[in-house]
């Protein structure tokens, strides 16, 4: 009976989730069937019949169930469940990476799938067309979606293979990371990344995805660690429990912003659009209080030793919730938006998101800001990380220096400058203002991060797992450091030529100009700058543990190798005859940029002068941490000398006592021989 009772436990949740996808897809078909052709109709397309119009939607609710299984599986494998102390993953950390295995194996073929239907719906065309390679080649070429689709195919396929061959907890948490960047293709290439404020929609569209996966992929993995009757099971639903509220949070706020953006207010409840995000508005309210039950009834029974009963069937409720949600939004993704928000854009609109007021004043670039949701967002919760960092190492009565940490609130205020004020607001839209942009990312803000210590907080803030318990996020910090990716990418050759070598490579190989077009290169472009310019600086002033130590000299050699490189790409940019990215400003419009090549030349100043400073600050902070190095080891040889009564000094005198005596004894000891 026991035996009996434990295999219905083992197969009991594969029922769930089929029951679950197939009751998204029928949401899906059926607020699909109430809009009928209107999108084809707005687009000016024909319609394609109804397997296309249908398909494309089923087939989006299985590649999301796909999706959200193996990015859950992936968190549960890496985070939730400890490894063994080897490193290797434990046996339910091992079946958690199987499962991601068998749904990445999904995910790639529905995601061939997609790729079929949405070039057919993009071209208005019966799928069944599709399926000569030319036709098919040459719609994928020209229409984003497919695009978009075959990429994420390809992370798929990646992952299908790495889950094969995976057994340690490190490569298992970079397999994870690798499944998130899998969501991101899609959400970059649909009604978000069109028309006015794509910005916006499309970064606010970026944070719900990956908090709608962490969520629902994460309950599902946790369900099926209970249904195993997995070991550490409480330490899982507490660790889940904590991410499951940030990620309502995060979908709540998110979702708000992205419908609003799309939704005139008075149309929410006059169109098939706004009635679709309202119906999902409520189903997020009602998977908040199934959280908040969750946190409050199962967890704790699951922590005080009653069972994790209650957990799984609260869970098993909230999944089927969560599906219908993923059902109204693939449905919502294939509406029109309404009337209201189908204006004509501007050039400028369709291009960067937005118009600009006028030409660029000091006062408009530093207060003509929009917020940027993406840096904007991280440079706030940075700050608040480290103030909390501080603030426990203070309440238990350690000292942590203030020039740490206002070196780094000030890199957050940097990072902020950089990408939400004036500055962030007219960098899409002129060379200059990017190049200023782009030096504040990589030159000024690294070197305030490096110097504000983040990883020696952490470690010292962070409580230890301790002997024998489940490593937590101490430990996995610390794997980080000592990981061998941070070892290759803080090399000394790597660094420099991640600061300087992609400075060359960006904008003299046409690579920027292709950039300029998209959203989500600007969004690439800025983390490259920040996380080239850290890893460069890290191990020249950093203060944290890195993983490779250079001597004081060696860092300077650095520093200096990199400053002609850096003086001469501004140069190349004031003295170059052509205009970098010329067809994309030029299709801006704006009257006031009409000399693209005097702007450029700016640039290229800006770029040369700026260096400059930070350089110097680096090279002082530098010689700073040299002195003090010099004047810790003197210190310390005169404690060890104290410590042993200058016994190296005594054994020194008495060496030289013994080459001082020894010739005039054998001289001695030769002439009375002779007498």
């Amino acid at each position: 009976m026991a035996s009996e009772s434990s295999s219905q436990r083992k197969v009991g949740l594969l029922p769930l989730l089929v029951v679950a996808v197939l009751l998204a897809a029928v949401v899906a078909v059926a607020l699909l069937a109430l809009s009928g052709g209107a999108t084809y109709l707005i687009a000016g397309l024909p319609d394609p019949g109804l397997v296309t119009h249908y398909g494309i939607g089923v087939v989006r609710v299985l590649a999301d169930a796909a999706s959200v299984v193996c990015v859950g599986s992936l968190l549960l494998a890496a985070f939730l469940v400890p490894p063994q102390r080897s490193g290797v993953l434990a046996r339910d950390g091992y079946a958690a990476l199987r499962t991601a295995g068998i749904a990445a194996w999904a995910w790639f073929a529905t995601s061939v799938g997609e790729v079929l239907f949405s070039a057919a719906d993009g071209a208005g065309k019966p799928v069944g067309e599709l399926f000569s390679p030319q036709t098919l080649i040459a719609l994928v070429d020209a229409i984003e979606q497919p695009k978009a689709w075959l990429i994420t195919a390809a992370i798929a396929l990646l992952l299908a293979l790495g889950c094969r061959v995976v057994l340690t907890w490190g490569w298992t948490a970079v397999l994870f990371f690798v499944s998130v960047v899998g969501l991101a293709p899609v959400a970059l290439t649909g009604h978000s990344a069109s028309g006015g404020s794509h910005d916006l929609a499309t970064n606010s569209l970026l944070y719900h995805l990956v908090a709608v996966a962490l969520w629902v992929g994460g309950l599902f993995a946790l369900l099926a660690h209970g249904r195993r009757r997995g070991e550490h099971l409480a330490l899982a639903a507490t660790r889940f429990s904590k991410l499951a509220l940030v990620c309502w949070t995060v979908m709540a706020v998110s979702g708000v912003v992205n419908a609003f953006v799309r939704v005139p207010l008075d149309e929410l409840l006059t169109t098939g659009y706004g009635l679709l995000v309202l119906a999902k508005i409520a189903a997020l309210l009602v998977l908040g209080v199934f959280g908040h039950q969750q946190r409050t009834r199962g967890v704790r029974a699951l922590t005080d030793g009653q069972g994790g009963g209650q957990l799984l069937r609260l869970g098993a409720v909230e999944l089927l919730i969560m599906f219908v949600t993923i059902g109204i939004a693939t449905a919502l993704a294939r509406t029109p938006p309404p009337p209201g928000a189908l204006t004509q854009p501007s050039n400028a609109e369709l291009l960067i998101g937005y118009d600009l007021p006028g030409a660029p004043t000091t006062l408009r670039l530093l207060f003509d800001g929009r917020f940027d949701l993406v840096y904007g967002t991280l440079a706030i919760v940075l700050a608040v990380l480290y103030a909390v960092g501080v603030r426990r190492l203070r309440r238990r009565g350690d000292s942590w220096p203030a020039g740490r940490t206002v070196a780094w609130l000030a890199g957050c205020f940097v990072l902020l400058l950089a990408t939400s004020s004036g500055i962030g607001r007219y960098a899409p839209a002129m060379f200059s203002v990017h190049m200023a942009t782009h030096m504040l990312l990589s030159m000024v803000a690294p070197v305030l991060f490096v110097l504000g210590a983040p990883v020696t907080l952490g470690l010292r803030a962070l409580p230890v797992a301790g002997r024998g318990a489940p490593p937590g996020p101490r430990e996995w910090l610390l794997a980080l450091v000592r990981s061998p990716v941070a070892k290759v990418l803080t090399h000394p050759v790597v660094a420099l030529l991640l600061f300087v070598g992609s400075f060359y490579a960006l904008y003299f190989s046409g690579l920027f100009d292709t950039a300029l077009n998209y959203h989500w290169a600007h969004l690439l472009m800025n983390a490259h700058f920040l996380l080239a310019g850290y890893v460069f600086y890290w191990p020249v002033i950093g203060i944290d543990p890195a993983p490779r130590r250079l001597p004081h000299l060696g860092r300077l050699g650095l520093l200096f190798a990199a400053m002609p490189f850096h003086a001469f790409f501004g140069v190349i940019l004031m003295s170059k005859q052509t205009v970098i990215g010329e067809t994309f400003y030029q299709s801006l419009r704006f009257p006031w940029l009409a000399d693209l090549l005097g702007d450029q030349r700016l640039g290229g100043g800006i770029a040369w002068a700026s260096g400059e400073i930070p350089v110097l600050l680096v090279l002082i902070a530098l010689l700073v941490q040299w002195a003090r190095a010099d004047d810790r080891e003197a210190r310390r040889n005169d404690r060890r000398e104290e410590a042993s009564g200058d016994a190296e000094l005594a054994a020194y005198n008495a060496m030289l006592r013994q080459l001082a005596e020894g010739p005039r004894s054998t001289t001695g000891t030769a002439d009375t021989a002779q007498q």
